[in-house]
């Protein structure tokens, strides 16, 4: 029996053992420490898809009260009704708007720098069952339908009027930090996990320095927003 191997078998089977023994030291981290540690971008690229699965990210919710009024005059008489109307708006990031572009390492500073997509306005989510109307129409309220289209004018007047106060100045720049802090944090976790104890995540808005305002605004008609808390409060009825 010829107890001599093939030379090129040999070598062949080496070369899969090294394939092989790569592959499982990349999966158990056996290779990181062989030829260097812990690579931040790897983790970085690891990080962003993780993000990314996630879909959306609800940074900041806030509550706005509106208080509006309408008024009419018919035939020499007059009517007014008076609305206040609570709503929540959520400030979203898509974060599958996220592309690996945006992410980058700067290995002289120890530094992670994310681009972020903007921030979106979604709502407002009335609250229907805190709504309260009053007024008095008198005469003209008991001849016509004047009471109906001072409230139906004075809830659109609402809703427009939530989505501009969730749209000032000091109210998207609290949005801003809750989602940079929020987005801040998902990378560095698993950079000090890995040992880079002295990674800073510096994550930035495109309009940030600049005065351009065009986040997006994802409100929905009013009519949709009176509907939706309409059917939640008779949902919440019949429970």
């Amino acid at each position: 029996m010829d107890r001599r191997l093939n030379k090129p078998l040999v070598l062949a089977m080496v070369a899969v053992a090294l394939v092989l023994g790569v592959l499982v030291g990349v999966t158990t981290g056996i290779a990181d420490r062989l030829f260097g540690g812990p690579n931040p971008t790897t983790i970085a690229s690891a990080s962003l898809e993780s993000m990314r699965a996630q879909n959306r990210l609800i940074a900041f919710v806030a509550r706005y009260v509106s208080v509006t009024t309408s008024e009419t005059n018919r035939l020499g008489f007059s009517a007014k009704r008076t609305l206040i109307l609570p709503g929540d708006v959520r400030y979203e990031l898509d974060l599958s708007k996220l592309q690996p572009r945006d992410v980058s390492w700067d290995a002289s500073t120890s530094t992670l720098r994310v681009q972020l997509p903007e921030i979106e306005i979604a709502g407002p989510d009335v609250d229907i069952a805190a709504a309260q109307e009053y007024g008095a129409g008198g005469v003209l309220s008991a001849l016509t339908n004047a009471n109906q289209q001072l409230d139906s004018a004075n809830r659109a007047k609402a809703v427009a009027d939530l989505r501009k106060q969730a749209q000032g100045a000091t109210q998207m720049r609290l949005a801003r930090q809750a989602a940079r802090a929020a987005i801040e944090r998902s990378f560095a976790m698993p950079l000090v996990a890995a040992g880079f104890k002295d990674a800073k995540v510096v994550a930035r808005f495109p309009t940030e320095g600049s005065d351009d305002a065009s986040y997006l605004d994802l409100s929905i008609p009013y009519e949709e927003a009176i509907k939706e808390a309409e059917r939640r409060r008779a949902a919440q009825g019949q429970k």
